[in-house]
Protein backbone atom coordinates (compact mmCIF):
# COMPACT_ATOMS: atom_id res chain seq x y z
CA UNK A 1 0.00 0.00 0.00
CA UNK A 2 1.34 3.65 -0.29
CA UNK A 3 0.38 6.79 1.95
CA UNK A 4 -0.61 9.33 -1.08
CA UNK A 5 -0.04 13.02 0.43
CA UNK A 6 -2.09 15.13 -1.67
CA UNK A 7 -2.02 18.49 -1.79
CA UNK A 8 -6.10 19.60 -1.43
CA UNK A 9 -5.39 23.00 -2.57
CA UNK A 10 -6.76 26.87 -0.67
CA UNK A 11 -10.33 26.16 -0.70
CA UNK A 12 -12.32 25.48 -3.93
CA UNK A 13 -13.17 21.89 -4.22
CA UNK A 14 -12.28 22.15 -7.98
CA UNK A 15 -8.31 23.49 -7.46
CA UNK A 16 -7.48 19.98 -7.37
CA UNK A 17 -4.99 18.27 -9.64
CA UNK A 18 -6.11 15.10 -11.64
CA UNK A 19 -3.64 13.14 -10.25
CA UNK A 20 -5.26 14.41 -6.31
CA UNK A 21 -8.83 13.50 -7.58
CA UNK A 22 -7.71 10.30 -8.81
CA UNK A 23 -5.77 9.40 -5.73
CA UNK A 24 -8.83 10.14 -3.40
CA UNK A 25 -11.15 7.85 -6.01
CA UNK A 26 -9.05 4.95 -5.48
CA UNK A 27 -8.15 5.23 -2.21
CA UNK A 28 -10.53 2.95 0.61
CA UNK A 29 -8.71 4.79 3.15
CA UNK A 30 -9.22 8.97 3.37
CA UNK A 31 -7.77 10.84 6.20
CA UNK A 32 -8.29 15.19 6.41
CA UNK A 33 -8.48 18.12 8.07
CA UNK A 34 -11.80 18.72 8.64
CA UNK A 35 -11.36 22.58 9.46
CA UNK A 36 -9.51 23.37 6.30
CA UNK A 37 -10.40 20.76 3.29
CA UNK A 38 -13.58 21.35 1.75
CA UNK A 39 -16.14 18.73 2.21
CA UNK A 40 -16.99 18.33 -1.69
CA UNK A 41 -13.35 16.30 -2.14
CA UNK A 42 -14.70 13.13 -0.06
CA UNK A 43 -17.21 12.76 -2.34
CA UNK A 44 -14.39 11.25 -4.88
CA UNK A 45 -14.09 9.05 -2.36
CA UNK A 46 -14.79 4.74 -3.32
CA UNK A 47 -17.92 3.62 -1.46
CA UNK A 48 -17.28 1.89 1.84
CA UNK A 49 -14.22 4.13 2.51
CA UNK A 50 -12.75 4.90 5.76
CA UNK A 51 -12.70 8.69 6.61
CA UNK A 52 -11.01 10.07 9.31
CA UNK A 53 -10.89 13.69 10.08
CA UNK A 54 -7.62 14.47 11.58
CA UNK A 55 -8.62 17.99 13.04
CA UNK A 56 -8.54 17.21 16.46
CA UNK A 57 -5.58 14.25 16.02
CA UNK A 58 -2.82 14.07 18.12
CA UNK A 59 0.82 13.35 15.26
CA UNK A 60 0.98 9.77 17.01
CA UNK A 61 -2.84 9.06 16.49
CA UNK A 62 -2.76 9.94 12.99
CA UNK A 63 0.36 7.91 12.24
CA UNK A 64 -1.72 5.01 13.75
CA UNK A 65 -3.81 5.15 11.44
CA UNK A 66 -1.64 5.57 8.38
CA UNK A 67 0.05 2.15 9.82
CA UNK A 68 -3.20 0.21 10.29
CA UNK A 69 -4.12 1.17 6.95
CA UNK A 70 -0.19 -0.50 5.57
CA UNK A 71 -1.36 -3.01 7.84
CA UNK A 72 -4.46 -4.10 6.14
CA UNK A 73 -3.00 -3.31 2.90
CA UNK A 74 -5.05 -0.28 1.67
CA UNK A 75 -3.76 2.76 0.30
CA UNK A 76 -4.71 6.26 1.91
CA UNK A 77 -5.19 9.21 0.72
CA UNK A 78 -3.88 12.00 3.20
CA UNK A 79 -5.56 15.44 2.03
CA UNK A 80 -3.67 18.75 3.76
CA UNK A 81 -4.89 21.91 2.92
CA UNK A 82 -3.13 24.01 -0.04
CA UNK A 83 0.52 22.22 -1.58
CA UNK A 84 2.12 20.01 1.07
CA UNK A 85 5.18 21.55 0.66
CA UNK A 86 4.22 24.55 3.40
CA UNK A 87 3.14 24.36 6.96
CA UNK A 88 1.28 21.28 6.31
CA UNK A 89 3.57 18.79 9.09
CA UNK A 90 4.43 16.47 6.25
CA UNK A 91 8.14 16.68 7.50
CA UNK A 92 7.14 14.67 10.46
CA UNK A 93 4.67 12.54 9.59
CA UNK A 94 7.06 10.91 6.43
CA UNK A 95 9.81 10.68 9.39
CA UNK A 96 7.98 8.97 11.27
CA UNK A 97 6.52 6.77 8.05
CA UNK A 98 10.25 6.01 7.21
CA UNK A 99 10.91 4.39 10.62
CA UNK A 100 7.29 2.15 10.49
CA UNK A 101 8.59 1.16 6.94
CA UNK A 102 5.32 2.21 5.17
CA UNK A 103 5.45 4.05 1.62
CA UNK A 104 4.24 7.36 0.83
CA UNK A 105 4.21 9.52 -1.92
CA UNK A 106 3.73 13.49 -2.71
CA UNK A 107 1.09 15.29 -4.88
CA UNK A 108 1.45 19.00 -4.98
CA UNK A 109 -1.62 21.21 -4.52
CA UNK A 110 -2.38 25.06 -5.62
CA UNK A 111 -1.11 26.97 -2.42
CA UNK A 112 -2.98 29.57 -0.46
CA UNK A 113 -0.70 32.20 -1.35
CA UNK A 114 -1.22 31.44 -5.14
CA UNK A 115 -4.76 31.59 -4.79
CA UNK A 116 -4.49 34.81 -3.50
CA UNK A 117 -2.46 36.69 -5.75
CA UNK A 118 -4.77 35.04 -8.30
CA UNK A 119 -7.70 36.72 -6.65
CA UNK A 120 -5.98 39.79 -6.46
CA UNK A 121 -5.37 39.32 -10.60
CA UNK A 122 -1.49 40.24 -9.00
CA UNK A 123 1.81 38.69 -10.55
CA UNK A 124 4.14 38.53 -7.59
CA UNK A 125 7.23 39.38 -9.39
CA UNK A 126 7.46 42.33 -11.87
CA UNK A 127 10.40 43.17 -14.20
CA UNK A 128 12.26 45.66 -12.69
CA UNK A 129 10.57 45.59 -9.29
CA UNK A 130 10.76 42.48 -7.66
CA UNK A 131 12.06 38.90 -8.91
CA UNK A 132 11.85 37.07 -5.29
CA UNK A 133 9.19 35.65 -2.93
CA UNK A 134 9.65 35.43 0.59
CA UNK A 135 7.22 32.82 2.06
CA UNK A 136 6.87 33.10 5.79
CA UNK A 137 4.67 32.92 9.23
CA UNK A 138 5.10 34.24 12.79
CA UNK A 139 5.04 32.47 15.92
CA UNK A 140 2.59 32.87 18.81
CA UNK A 141 0.96 29.30 19.81
CA UNK A 142 3.38 27.36 17.32
CA UNK A 143 6.98 26.59 16.64
CA UNK A 144 9.50 29.54 17.46
CA UNK A 145 10.62 30.96 14.05
CA UNK A 146 14.47 30.09 14.01
CA UNK A 147 17.02 32.81 14.40
CA UNK A 148 17.78 35.07 11.34
CA UNK A 149 13.95 34.70 10.02
CA UNK A 150 12.61 37.61 11.87
CA UNK A 151 10.29 40.19 9.47
CA UNK A 152 12.86 42.62 10.17
CA UNK A 153 15.53 40.53 8.90
CA UNK A 154 13.54 38.92 6.16
CA UNK A 155 11.60 42.45 5.24
CA UNK A 156 15.29 43.68 4.47
CA UNK A 157 15.44 42.87 0.80
CA UNK A 158 12.34 44.82 -0.16
CA UNK A 159 10.94 41.23 -1.87
CA UNK A 160 6.94 40.03 -2.31
CA UNK A 161 6.65 39.36 1.60
CA UNK A 162 3.87 36.42 2.06
CA UNK A 163 2.98 36.03 5.78
CA UNK A 164 0.87 33.25 6.69
CA UNK A 165 -1.37 32.30 9.98
CA UNK A 166 -0.35 36.06 10.78
CA UNK A 167 -3.42 38.55 10.62
CA UNK A 168 -4.57 37.84 13.93
CA UNK A 169 -1.42 39.71 15.05
CA UNK A 170 -1.54 42.30 12.05
CA UNK A 171 -0.91 45.28 13.75
CA UNK A 172 2.89 43.76 15.52
CA UNK A 173 3.22 42.81 11.58
CA UNK A 174 3.07 46.04 10.42
CA UNK A 175 5.50 47.84 12.95
CA UNK A 176 8.04 45.52 12.05
CA UNK A 177 7.63 45.98 8.13
CA UNK A 178 7.48 49.74 8.23
CA UNK A 179 11.03 50.23 8.32
CA UNK A 180 11.63 48.10 5.21
CA UNK A 181 8.92 48.58 2.90
CA UNK A 182 7.70 52.20 4.20
CA UNK A 183 3.91 53.48 4.76
CA UNK A 184 2.96 53.93 1.44
CA UNK A 185 4.32 50.29 0.19
CA UNK A 186 1.29 48.22 -1.22
CA UNK A 187 -0.35 45.56 1.09
CA UNK A 188 -3.18 43.02 1.05
CA UNK A 189 -5.11 40.63 2.90
CA UNK A 190 -6.97 37.74 1.89
CA UNK A 191 -9.00 35.42 3.98
CA UNK A 192 -10.11 32.22 2.55
CA UNK A 193 -9.02 32.26 -1.05
CA UNK A 194 -10.80 30.83 -3.91
CA UNK A 195 -13.83 30.20 -1.66
CA UNK A 196 -17.32 31.34 -1.89
CA UNK A 197 -16.82 33.26 1.70
CA UNK A 198 -13.82 35.06 0.18
CA UNK A 199 -12.63 38.12 1.48
CA UNK A 200 -10.02 40.70 -0.32
CA UNK A 201 -8.75 43.64 1.65
CA UNK A 202 -6.35 46.06 -0.26
CA UNK A 203 -4.92 49.13 1.14
CA UNK A 204 -0.79 49.88 2.23
CA UNK A 205 1.02 49.29 5.70
CA UNK A 206 -0.63 52.81 6.71
CA UNK A 207 -3.62 51.54 7.04
CA UNK A 208 -3.76 47.63 6.23
CA UNK A 209 -3.92 46.64 9.79
CA UNK A 210 -7.13 48.93 10.56
CA UNK A 211 -8.81 47.97 7.09
CA UNK A 212 -7.93 44.33 8.19
CA UNK A 213 -9.98 44.61 11.50
CA UNK A 214 -12.82 46.39 10.17
CA UNK A 215 -13.64 43.34 7.92
CA UNK A 216 -13.18 41.06 10.74
CA UNK A 217 -10.38 39.24 9.53
CA UNK A 218 -8.63 37.12 12.59
CA UNK A 219 -7.50 33.88 10.53
CA UNK A 220 -7.54 31.54 7.15
CA UNK A 221 -6.00 34.44 5.47
CA UNK A 222 -2.22 35.42 4.11
CA UNK A 223 -1.04 39.20 3.97
CA UNK A 224 0.84 40.22 1.04
CA UNK A 225 3.03 43.14 1.00
CA UNK A 226 5.17 44.37 -1.78
CA UNK A 227 5.66 46.78 -4.54
CA UNK A 228 4.37 44.28 -6.93
CA UNK A 229 0.86 44.64 -6.00
CA UNK A 230 0.57 48.04 -7.66
CA UNK A 231 3.03 47.84 -10.24
CA UNK A 232 2.92 50.08 -13.26
CA UNK A 233 5.01 51.79 -15.76
CA UNK A 234 7.87 48.69 -15.41
CA UNK A 235 9.02 47.64 -18.56
CA UNK A 236 8.63 44.74 -20.29
CA UNK A 237 10.13 41.17 -19.38
CA UNK A 238 13.27 40.31 -22.01
CA UNK A 239 11.25 36.56 -22.56
CA UNK A 240 8.47 38.22 -24.97
CA UNK A 241 10.44 41.46 -26.18
CA UNK A 242 11.47 41.75 -29.86
CA UNK A 243 15.04 42.27 -29.21
CA UNK A 244 15.04 37.97 -27.87
CA UNK A 245 13.57 37.49 -31.50
CA UNK A 246 14.97 39.66 -33.89
CA UNK A 247 17.35 38.08 -36.09
CA UNK A 248 21.12 38.17 -35.94
CA UNK A 249 21.38 40.57 -39.23
CA UNK A 250 20.21 43.14 -37.28
CA UNK A 251 16.08 43.34 -39.62
CA UNK A 252 12.99 43.42 -37.39
CA UNK A 253 11.93 40.72 -36.19
CA UNK A 254 8.74 38.61 -38.06
CA UNK A 255 5.38 39.48 -37.17
CA UNK A 256 4.51 36.21 -36.51
CA UNK A 257 7.37 36.63 -33.32
CA UNK A 258 9.68 33.44 -34.74
CA UNK A 259 12.77 33.99 -36.01
CA UNK A 260 15.81 31.61 -36.83
CA UNK A 261 17.88 32.42 -34.11
CA UNK A 262 17.70 29.51 -31.83
CA UNK A 263 16.24 30.03 -28.81
CA UNK A 264 18.62 30.14 -25.23
CA UNK A 265 18.35 27.03 -23.11
CA UNK A 266 16.13 28.14 -21.12
CA UNK A 267 13.08 30.45 -21.37
CA UNK A 268 14.55 32.44 -18.30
Amino acid sequence: MTVHFIGAGPGAADLITVRGRDLIAASPVCLYAGSLVPAELLAHCPPGARLVDTARMTLDAIIAELCAADAAGHDVARLHSGDPSLYSALAEQTRRLDVAGVPYDVTPGVPAFAAAAASLRRELTVPGVTQSVVLTRTSVVSSPMPPGEDLATLGASRATLVLHLAVHRVEELVDELLPGYGPDCPAAVVAWASRDDEVIVRGTLADIAGRSRAAGLTRTAVIIVGRALAADGFEDSYLYSKSRFAPADGRDAPASGWSSVPPPATDR
